[in-house]
């Protein structure tokens, strides 16, 4: 019985799992980043916010609730890489609204200045250029979303927007990232736990067993130990890899490039999910880093 159990597990573990296939770009029209808000707006107000962003409970029940609301049957990661860039839009609103030369239409959501003003902050920060076209019409949301609760855990209201919110760094998006760049390596740690304890069972029934099944029983055993190892040293490298080139230092480094058009920023999100692409990407010297994002992300290196 015990060695049908073990052959089972063997069986099962050469199996190779099929790849998923691979998701089409997200795009994100005004509706559905709505529908995206409301979510986020309702778990934080259900306390399901962990530090600055959510528990993976939280994650679950919106990834599930986008599909039935959308039929867009986005992953996980699209909808974390869409909170990463909500996130940056609402700091570049929230930095602005700290001058005393923006202010803040509510009825349109548009953030005016004079142009002098805008000349100066935008040479600072070129990608607030897209706020000041096209305004932060769901700034109240992201207040509600991004801004540090009072004691009570409630976002204090003054004219229809949180009084509350606090200023995000530019960089504030690394925390998000790190947990789910070590998801891949948690998974492979948690199956080497598994079939090291299986190895160990399989060990201790071994000696009690008759000769003749003896060296059977402990060439499975062999090979699941060195499945376990094999496990264990993916582990490591999986490890090394993402503190090496992680999609924090990429994001960090891409938010130092001046003159990255809107559409290359998005675009090179997506692209940093591939372990590849960040490799090269924070390999590469720093002027060639835009000349590379937009032949990948555009086909077109000089726009």
């Amino acid at each position: 019985m015990e060695l049908e159990m073990v052959s089972r597990i063997m069986r099962s573990r050469r199996q190779v799992p099929q790849q998923p296939e691979q998701q089409p770009r997200a795009r994100w029209t005004n509706g559905v980043t709505k529908v995206f808000l409301d979510m986020m707006v309702d778990q934080v107000q259900r306390g399901n916010r962990i530090s600055n962003s959510f528990s993976k409970k939280a994650w679950k029940h919106m990834s599930a609730e986008f599909y039935r609301k959308t039929s867009l049957r986005w992953d996980l990661e699209q909808l974390k890489s869409k909170y990463a860039v909500l996130r940056r839009q609402y700091a570049i609103a929230s930095s602005l609204l700290e001058r005393s030369e923006f202010s803040l239409d509510e009825s349109t959501g548009m953030i005016s200045a004079n142009d002098e003003a805008w000349a100066a902050y935008i040479k600072e920060r070129p990608d607030a250029e897209t706020i000041r076209s096209s305004g932060c019409p769901m700034y109240e949301q992201l207040c509600m979303i991004f801004s540090e609760p009072m004691t009570n855990g409630k976002h204090r209201q003054v004219g229809g927007i949180p009084s509350a919110c606090s200023k995000v760094p530019l960089n504030a998006m690394e925390e998000e990232s790190s947990s789910s760049e070590s998801d891949e390596a948690d998974d492979v740690a948690d199956d080497q736990d598994t079939y090291q304890l299986l190895t160990y069972d399989t060990s201790a029934t071994t000696a009690n067993r008759k000769r003749g099944r003896k060296g059977i029983e402990d060439a499975i055993a062999a090979g699941i130990f060195q499945m376990a190892t094999a496990s264990k040293l993916r582990t490591a490298a999986i490890r090394q890899i993402n503190a090496r080139y992680s999609i924090a230092d990429c994001i960090k480094q891409l938010d130092e490039i001046q003159r990255v058009e809107e559409e290359v920023y998005f675009a090179a999100l997506d692209l940093f999910k591939k372990p590849s692409a960040r490799e090269i990407f924070l390999s590469l010297k720093v002027e060639k880093r835009l000349i590379w994002l937009r032949s990948k992300c555009t086909g077109n290196p000089v726009l």
